[in-house]
């Protein structure tokens, strides 16, 4: 069963990321360029999950933990420069 609902995820997380990539790249207005940046990195995460459950490797596990943290930071730093101008205040 795994074998035929995999590829089909991939594909759609693969999907998902190049929708985010386009409103990263075309957002109108900086909040929604951060909740892009946001999605992409979470679709990121999932990707990786999914091609560890593909290829059995356990690397791909670690390497979505270091996103997921790296991505909290980086939003939480996005937001609080978008809403005081400063990043350290």
């Amino acid at each position: 069963m795994t074998d035929a609902v995999l590829p089909f995820a991939i594909g759609a997380f693969v999907v998902a990321l190049a929708l985010a990539a386009w409103r990263l790249a075309r957002g109108p207005s900086l909040p929604d360029r951060i909740l892009a940046l946001d999605t992409l990195y979470v679709n990121a995460m999932a990707l990786l999950v999914l091609l560890g459950l593909r290829f059995g490797t356990t690397l791909n596990f670690e390497a979505a933990l270091v996103i997921a943290a790296l991505g909290f930071v980086g939003t939480v730093a996005l937001s609080k420069f978008a809403l005081a101008g400063d990043i350290v205040r």
